[in-house]
């Protein structure tokens, strides 16, 4: 048989990134990621997999974000038992991350359960838990940098760096399916930027029948900044929040995010560059667990501006784990910095803390990183006036402020050259792993590089190529798509939200009494009307 791609995630989204790959001596998955976004969207990872995991015999890893392995412990749970071929500091990373998101799973699902409870609704169950995070990590191969191993019968792997985050790899393959010579692929994984605090800029060879590149920045060109430029623009919001006199709350990924946060923050307190008695709180139980990875792999980072020892350790810091020191932090009115996973705010601590500050004039919130479609932390950063937070609707006052330069992704110019140095590419060039219009501004630059239009694709979830070395690529659409593409960036919850937000608003402002009877009349008239005939 020929070899077979099939996009099981990340195809049409900047999350769930899952690529099955099938030839003549197995099948295998690059990636086992998370489901982020709108409800239709995170109502994935309730789903069952397309695709049987008890026949799959292992996952090659590009890093540990959980939207890349977040699924790793249901695919545990659903009879996988083939080993996680990574690096070692993403393996590091993954001790402490699937057991973490196992609890948010379990939490998240006894909140869901006392709401259900009291509406009379069938309880749910959790999409896996602590114990099969547990599970899914007693059987892991650590791998070096730019050293070939053999995966399975008939593949060959080698990992380079991507620069992303700690550990993160772009994954090269050699797959032996009886033709003359092997198919040559390369997923680029997540791309870092050239200008990075911690990491090397990424690297890989070049020359390959199929390339499977992420376009998450793919319609973009961040402000050019270095290191020094990005923490006088961190130096700059800091000072300009701590003025208001409220507390600035910084929603971010609990890996590497918020140890390049606490570094910078570090170098600025230490340089007498903010004012030296501002406490700094990192609240999430990850982050402090990650931060103690990055302390064991310090020797591995570049551009550290103090000594390991020191490394995140500011008697400034708060790393928080407790619960009762989470809360206490909600009782601080202003002047502090309070960061918190998860960095698109759908999950986890900082919607505590953005329900106790959005509502307050003197607050900012800043963005430090990519916010998906659908994600509270799009629609805040999109100048929502109200938002839903646990069940309650919250009015936006705080400054909101966003600062692209954090983002551990390569922007579009990034992408293209790196996109360039691995050419010529024969069969096939595959955008994943972000938005339309993003991919669509990418594969336009691809082409006005030379690649011909023909062999630049942006599948689609469930969209299956098959793949020859040399060769053109075969589509194999998907029957039924498993989420309607009008359903992807925004959905009819986010439109049901900002339906209900608007309703409330416009019966508060009218006045007339019978105006408010005879609007809500109107609208059961329209419920009692029912859907339009298809």
């Amino acid at each position: 048989m020929a070899t077979k791609i099939t996009f099981r995630g990340g195809a049409g989204t900047v999350t769930g990134s899952c690529y099955l790959v099938e030839h003549d001596g197995g099948r295998f998955l690059v990636d086992c990621g998370m489901f982020q976004g709108n409800k239709t969207i995170r109502e994935l990872n309730y789903a069952p997999f397309p695709f049987d995991p008890a026949t799959v015999d292992y996952l090659l890893l590009t890093h540990a974000h959980i939207d890349h392995s977040g699924l790793i412990p249901k695919l545990t749970r659903h009879g996988f038992a083939g080993p996680i071929h990574a690096t070692a500091p993403t393996l590091d990373l993954l001790t402490f991350m699937l057991p973490d998101s196992g609890r948010i799973q379990e939490g998240e699902v006894e909140r869901k359960n006392r709401t259900l409870r009291r509406r009379g609704k069938p309880q749910i169950e959790p999409i896996y838990n602590q114990a099969d995070a547990e599970a899914a990590l007693k059987n892991v191969s650590p791998h070096e940098l730019e050293e070939w191993f053999d995966a399975g019968p008939g593949v060959r792997v080698r990992f380079w760096n991507a620069g992303h985050i700690l550990g993160s790899v772009s994954i090269e393959l050699a797959i032996d399916d009886g033709a003359p010579r092997p198919v040559r692929m390369l997923f680029s994984g997540d791309l870092g930027p050239d200008e990075k605090v911690f990491h090397l800029a990424p690297e890989a060879p070049e020359g390959f029948d199929y390339i499977v590149c992420e376009s998450t920045y793919g319609d973009r060109d961040r402000e050019d900044v270095t290191v020094v430029a990005r923490r006088q623009a961190m130096e700059r919001e800091i000072t300009e929040a701590l003025k208001r006199g409220g507390n600035l709350v910084i929603p971010s990924f609990a890996v590497e995010r918020s140890q390049e946060l606490l570094h910078d923050i570090g170098v600025l307190l230490a340089e007498g560059r903010i004012p030296p008695a501002t406490p700094v709180f990192l609240d999430s139980p990850l982050a402090s667990r990650v931060t103690k990875v990055f302390i064991r792999h310090a020797d591995t980072l570049d551009d550290i501006a103090v000594d390991e020892a020191a490394l995140f350790r500011h008697p400034n810091f708060h790393i928080t784990e407790d619960v009762e020191e989470s809360k206490a932090i909600n009782r601080i009115a202003g002047g502090a910095i309070i960061i918190s996973a998860s960095g698109m705010c759908d999950a986890g601590r900082i919607r505590h803390h953005l329900r106790n500050n959005l509502w307050k004039r003197d607050a900012t919130v800043l963005f430090v990183g990519y916010q998906a479609p659908g994600t509270l932390g799009n629609i805040i950063q999109g100048g929502a006036d109200e938002v839903r937070i646990h069940g309650r609707d919250i009015k936006v006052k705080a400054t909101i402020r966003s600062l692209g330069s954090y983002s551990a992704h390569a922007d579009q110019t990034e992408l293209l050259a790196w996109i360039r140095e691995r050419l010529p590419v024969s069969g096939g060039l595959f955008l994943t792993h972000g938005e339309d219009h993003a991919r669509e501004v990418l594969r336009d630059l691809v082409v006005a590089e030379g690649v011909p239009a023909d062999r630049i694709h942006m599948p689609q979830l469930d969209d299956a190529f098959d793949l020859k070395a040399g060769a053109e690529r075969l589509r194999r659409p998907p029957e039924a798509p498993r989420v309607p593409p009008g359903q992807i960036e925004r959905d009819w919850a986010n439109d049901y939200v900002a339906f209900t937000q608007a309703l409330a608003r416009r019966l508060e402002a009218m006045s007339d009494e019978e105006a408010k009877q005879a609007l809500v009349q109107e609208l059961e008239a329209v419920l009692e009307r029912g859907p339009p005939p298809a």
